[in-house]
């Protein structure tokens, strides 16, 4: 693109009559936004205040809470200007950062669960090992690799599609996804090649990892004492549950992306609506509410939850 990039705009086409509901999608993406900049900074701020809370699991949940927060800033703000504009563009520039901040923290989210499987296979199977394996220098190199390695993944699609000629200018979405190849005057044969291997290594693997992990578990679990097994449940389901919300919405990105211009626009919005507004809100919820000894610090800064739902 050149000197081009920045005044090269798009027309984002991916919303229904927003001249006409542009109040509704406000008021709702807008309510979404408070909510999970509120709650995700909420049980960050108890894992950050609490002593107790300053172990491997907890840290590798406010990784995952910082990711949440990082993609929301980088897509929300746009999304409500863009609803109360007449106009719904968006230069290939900033186009090209919210595609790297989208991938960027997606496929680090592959990587922290899976480090997360394997603090908890180490803490539930070899409970003796668990303090000389999860020092505090593994934990800062895990957390390092986890982001490192998913910036210098992404970072290569990037650049190439930033010097990568454009011959479409309208994309059908809300935000710059890998819908952006559409735009491309050519398919580039590097960045399919190239986005297959990433999505094998920073997707495929961990997903593999993390079920082998767990199966693992759930195997010494069963064979174990009624203790580990209140364990393994207390501390392991959350993650599954975080783990299937993120690969469900991994999957709609994938099938977004590769559905066909003559897709329903009502329900391609429905469907890229619930990448942006379920996993961000979910993470919180589920370890703020799930996890034993957050929930109680939560009910020690809020009074008791209206549900009780902790397992005992």
């Amino acid at each position: 693109m050149g000197d081009d990039l920045n005044l090269t705009s798009i027309t984002l086409d991916g919303y229904v009559q927003v001249n006409k509901y542009g109040g509704v999608y406000f008021l709702i993406m807008f309510t979404v936004y408070i909510l999970i900049v509120c709650s995700n900074s909420t049980v960050l701020y108890l894992i950050w205040n609490h002593q107790d809370l300053h172990e491997p699991m907890y840290i590798f949940i406010a990784a995952l809470l910082v990711n949440s927060l990082l993609f929301s800033n980088g897509i929300y703000p746009k999304i409500l200007t863009d609803v109360v504009s007449e106009q719904q563009v968006i230069s290939y520039s900033a186009c090209l950062f919210q595609f790297f901040i989208f991938y960027f923290l997606g496929s680090s989210e592959f990587l922290l669960l899976a480090v997360m499987a394997y603090d908890r296979y180490v803490s539930i199977c070899k409970p003796l090992q668990y303090p000389t394996i999860m020092k505090k220098t593994s934990v800062i190199i895990f957390l390092a690799l986890a982001w490192f390695v998913s910036a210098c993944h992404t970072t290569v699609p990037t650049i190439l599609s930033a010097q990568t000629k454009l011959c479409n200018f309208t994309l059908k979405g809300i935000f710059c996804n890998n819908a952006i190849y559409r735009l491309h005057c050519v398919g580039s044969r590097v960045i399919t090649i190239y986005g297959f291997v990433a999505l094998l290594d920073m997707a495929v693997l961990p997903l593999f990892f993390i079920v082998f992990t767990y199966t693992k578990i759930l195997i010494i679990a069963y064979q174990s004492s009624r203790e580990v097994k209140k364990k393994a449940a207390e501390t392991c389901l959350p993650h599954l549950l975080v783990l299937i919300s993120f690969f469900c919405l991994s999957a709609y990105d994938i099938i977004i992306a590769r559905v066909k211009s003559n897709f329903p626009k009502p329900a391609h919005l429905v469907m890229t609506l619930q990448i942006v507004l379920y996993h961000p809100l979910f993470n919180p919820l589920i370890y703020g509410l799930k996890m034993k000894e957050i929930t109680k610090h939560l009910k020690r800064l809020f009074g008791p939850l209206p549900l009780n739902i902790t397992f005992r």
